[in-house]
């Protein structure tokens, strides 16, 4: 039986550091937007959540058919590291507003799991940046022109 083993840079963003990190985001965003629709919070706060949401999706969707690789008009990686900051705020701003006044118990949940989702934003901003640098280190370490020997 023939075994196929992909390169680094074929491998499905489903199985990759960032791919978690997004799909992460997206589920705590979707439950933090589930919980203010059942605690019937005010509207401002499912908006924003639920904007997220399908940004998010966006983005999955958008990575999993690697339709960024075929649409190379747009610089994705900076769209997506600007929508992580925008989102960790927007999520930050919502939160904190459902967590400050005596609410139900599912507001409260919600403007946590909100919380945690503007952390895992952060990080997949943070994931994207550093894959970004032109010195990356660690994992994303490539050896620079300049090292090679010349015989």
């Amino acid at each position: 039986m023939l075994t196929v083993k992909l390169k680094p840079r074929h491998r499905l963003f489903c199985f990759s550091v960032k791919g978690h990190v997004k799909m992460l985001r997206l589920a705590l965003t979707v439950t933090s937007m589930t919980l203010f629709i059942i605690a019937q919070a005010p509207e401002p706060y499912i908006v924003v959540t639920g904007f997220e949401v399908t940004v998010a999706f966006f983005f999955i969707v958008l990575y999993i058919l690697r339709l960024d690789q075929l649409i190379d008009c747009i610089f994705w990686p900076l769209l997506d590291i600007i929508n992580s900051v925008v989102t960790a705020v927007f999520m930050v701003v919502i939160s904190v507003l459902a967590l400050i006044p005596e609410t139900t118990t599912y507001i409260v949940l919600g403007g946590v799991f909100g919380l945690v989702a503007s952390v895992l934003c952060i990080a997949d901003g943070a994931l994207i940046y550093r894959k970004l640098l032109f010195n990356p280190s660690g994992p994303y370490q490539k050896s620079a022109v300049h090292d090679k020997l010349v015989l």
